[in-house]
């Protein structure tokens, strides 16, 4: 009979398994046809990820209120011998041992109102399925799918914003929250311990952007591309920074009595982690990437495209586990990994490889993110250990409107300093507007639950999660017509210039502008890099670049042609990165008016055409390099005349 009792719960626990994935699948397809409805409507005032907190939110208030209780055979039983908890506890019940758990700490007041529903325990997953299982992909894709064009023009100000920013934002949070728990401790509102590193990291968890709504509707609306690409590139390393701040919050430990005072040897040794951490996890993702490039290159995998692209999954996914294994921080090592597979494997993968793993990163990278989103909705319920405060949620509202603004304002005004193209008011009203939170501070929050100061900084956390999305989301549409932003841009192409009193009729005269002006406005420390990029580690790792025979030195003339691929020989027009865009270095725009050739630089001179024999305009080598490497020349005209050049007419 034991036996049979066992069987029959197992088999009970199984067929809850089993509904309560169903309860997510049914939540992510009711969430796709309505983004097909919303999409068909032109619906832009809420996005897919509030529909699935909403929808969340339903199927939470079901299973709460609508489920009854399963099970009431809990009862305590007192263990005062031992002064810690177990992992895991093996009880001898009549001469048969039977293991348990730990699940968690539970309060003398509550313990008589533990959760008996055993649904709702079903539906409750373990932090790590988030970190491990659901974080990878998001952050993968984003590395993945850079548009480089932008990105690297606008490198010094993202790294700016979210390096430097991140962390002014994080510590004014911190502080300002500290003051709030003070005045909670003084109106009686604080219940139990409440220290400064907890606020210290509750501004690290809700200083993670995640504007995926605001983004969503820029790229809907073909808003400017220079501020999608800020807001973008802030998101994308202001994960990984506020993921390695909180991981050094934590390792703030100082010595003696009172180890939440300051202690100048403990900070410095957290500066020290943070450092540590994040360069480790870089150079991890990056091997990763570079071990990945290296196996695609001199094997012939590309002969068997299943496999190809099933290895490349593997190896990138590995990159998370393997820095959490090694102790440094798996989202800063995938989102490195995304960005050098997207560099360099991705050259050396087979045309229906690099179909497929961009298809299948993008598909996972939207089901986990609307997984979470309607895992948030769902939590908001059936998460047995919320702590509400008002006093908190107004103050960390407060908090994050001024670390928001001490973030954004000071430092476009010292980029603007050295910056051709200044970030305009409107774009920095904008980038105030759009700091979204989302999946990154819900899945830092939810990793610890274990104290009361965690456990009401998770609850803040959701509050807060579902306020952005649906508010701020929703108002994203109005605000750039506030603001008088551009909609409506080609990605492509450039904004033309405002000072002409001339108009260049010529077919290429638009693209070598925008070749000119892209390469004129990258970013200086990726003018830097670019040459060794090109010259030593595209021929190395990839089938294109230039052969290593001519780049290295004659000594080493075997080891070049041993690492030099026998297509670069092959193939006199290099294989392109077909998801790159224009960044280029040399060559000048030269625009005719009149009788005087205005060029890029400055320069002007009797008009002359400079032709060679095939019709072409003559080019530097590294010029036609960066245009191969990097697809600037994807639309050349391969019979170029004279510009034909005519004023405008002013009309008085």
């Amino acid at each position: 009979m034991e036996e049979l009792a066992t069987e029959k719960e197992a088999e009970e626990s199984h067929r809850q398994d089993s509904v309560s994935l169903l309860t997510f699948i049914l939540l992510l397809t009711l969430t796709i046809l309505t983004i097909w409805l919303f999409k068909h409507r032109r619906v832009r005032f809420l996005h897919e990820t509030g529909l699935a907190m909403i929808y969340g939110l339903i199927v939470g208030v079901i299973l709460r209120y609508g489920t009854p209780s399963t099970s009431g055979h809990d009862k305590p039983f007192s263990c005062s011998q031992e002064d810690r908890p177990f992992t895991t506890l093996l009880v001898n019940v009549s001469g048969k041992f039977f293991e348990y758990t730990l699940k968690g700490e539970i309060s003398p007041g509550k313990i008589h109102n533990v959760e008996q529903n055993d649904m709702l325990r079903k539906v409750t997953f373990d932090p790590e399925v988030f970190f491990n299982i659901l974080l990878p992909p998001i952050i993968f894709h984003a590395g993945y799918s850079l548009k480089k064009r932008h990105f690297f023009r606008n490198l010094g100000s993202i790294l700016a914003y979210a390096f430097l920013g991140t962390a002014v934002s994080c510590f004014i949070i911190g502080n300002l929250m500290y003051g709030v728990v003070k005045l909670m401790k003084l109106v009686g509102q604080l219940s139990d311990k409440f220290y400064y590193t907890d606020c210290l990291l509750f501004g690290a968890i809700i200083s993670a952007t995640d504007p995926v709504t605001v983004l969503a509707i820029f790229n809907e609306l073909h808003a400017d591309v220079d501020l999608y690409a800020l807001l973008f590139g802030e998101s994308v390393l202001n994960d990984a920074v506020a993921i390695v701040l909180s991981s050094s919050i934590v390792a703030y430990q100082p010595t003696g009595e009172n180890t939440h005072a300051f202690d100048a040897a403990a900070f410095f040794k957290s500066v020290g982690v943070f450092l540590g951490i994040f360069s480790g996890s870089f150079m991890m993702g990056a091997v990763t990437g570079v071990v990945t490039a290296l196996v695609t290159k001199f094997t012939k995998l590309h002969c068997f495209p299943l496999l190809e692209t099933a290895l490349f999954f593997l190896m990138s996914w590995s990159t998370f586990l393997l820095a959490e294994a090694c102790g440094f921080t798996g989202v800063v090592a995938v989102l490195f990994c995304g960005i050098t597979q997207a560099h360099y494997t991705y050259n050396n993968l087979s045309v229906e490889s690099r179909s497929r793993t961009k298809q299948l990163f993008e598909v996972l990278h939207f089901l986990a993110e609307n997984f979470i989103f309607s895992y948030m909705g769902l939590a908001l319920f059936t998460f047995q250990k919320h702590i509400f405060s008002p006093i908190f949620i107004i103050g960390a509202f407060v908090a994050i409107f001024l670390g928001r603004a001490a973030h954004i304002y000071p430092l476009s005004f010292l980029l603007n300093l050295g910056r051709r193209h200044k970030i305009s008011w409107s774009f920095q009203h904008m980038m105030m507007f759009s700091g979204l939170r989302g999946a990154m501070a819900f899945a830092l929050a939810i990793r610890d639950t274990a104290t009361y100061s965690h456990q009401m900084m998770f609850s803040t956390t959701l509050l807060i999660v579902f306020f952005t999305v649906w508010i701020v989301g929703g108002g994203t549409t109005p605000m750039l017509s506030w603001l008088n932003i551009r909609v409506g841009v080609d990605p492509d192409q450039d904004p033309p210039p405002t000072n002409d009193s001339f108009q260049v009729l010529q077919g290429d005269g638009q693209d070598s502008a925008r070749r000119n002006r892209t390469k004129q406005e990258s970013a200086w420390l990726f003018r830097l890099w670019y040459s060794f990029d090109h010259n030593y580690l595209k021929p190395i790792l990839t089938h294109s670049g230039p052969p290593l025979t001519t780049t290295l030195p004659s000594w080493c003339g075997l080891v070049a042609r041993c690492l030099t691929s026998p297509q670069v020989y092959d193939n006199q027009e290099q294989l392109r990165e077909e998801d790159s865009d224009f960044i280029l270095n040399d060559g000048d725009l030269t625009v005719t008016y009149g009788d005087t050739t205005i060029t890029a630089n400055g320069s002007s001179g009797p008009h002359t055409a400079t032709t060679n024999l095939d019709n072409r305009r003559t080019k530097s080598s590294s010029e036609e390099a960066l245009e191969r490497d990097l697809g600037a020349a994807d639309h050349e005209v391969t019979s170029r005349g004279t510009r034909l050049v005519f004023p405008l007419e002013y009309n008085a």
